[in-house]
């Protein structure tokens, strides 16, 4: 593993904390990664907020979401999509890294790699603890995993240097001419 990039709230730090240790990697602290500035929701029941009609907003139209005295979900996805794309355009083809941030903030990343439009990321399922992988490419990013919480991390090897940016005919994993 080249590097770790995590989110600076302490519970992403701690969530790491084990596997750096073991590493020997310094965590490279990552503010575009941090949790939504939910603003004045923050710290409020998930029942208190259903009623709101922001609510309808978020779950329906999220790319028009913006917390009162927070930031607005578009702004969310834009910086996290920047800081994962630099981040891994730093490294080489080969480096396999680590990100470790918050279920929306990886939903939004996801919703990019994807194709989808941010309206479309409450389809997508992040848990706890959970883990995707993004491979991305010269031309585009390949969504190896989403929200897997198995124990084989085969998906996290790099592929054979011989692989092209080409997407596979058919998804087959066959052997290529």
């Amino acid at each position: 593993m080249s590097r770790v990039v995590v989110s600076p709230l302490q519970r992403c730090q701690e969530t790491v904390a084990g596997l750096v240790g073991q590493r020997g990697i310094e965590p490279v602290v990552e503010e575009r990664l941090a949790e939504v500035d939910y603003g004045d929701w923050t710290g409020r029941k998930i029942s208190e907020l259903t009623d709101q009609e922001l609510w309808k907003v978020v779950q329906q139209h999220p790319s028009a979401a913006v917390f009162p005295g927070g930031e607005g979900l578009a702004q969310v996805q834009a910086r996290a999509v920047a800081a994962v794309r630099e981040h891994d355009r730093m490294l080489g083809a080969r480096d396999v890294w680590l990100l470790c941030s918050h279920g929306d903030v990886i939903k939004s990343v996801l919703a990019d790699a994807l194709g989808l439009h941010l309206d479309s990321f409450q389809r997508i399922v992040v848990d706890p603890c959970s883990v995707s992988v993004v491979r991305y490419t010269e031309t585009r990013p390949f969504v190896l995993k989403v929200n897997d919480t198995g124990g084989d991390v085969s998906g996290l090897l790099p592929p054979p240097e011989s692989q092209s940016s080409d997407a596979v005919v058919g998804g087959s994993t066959g052997k290529q001419d």
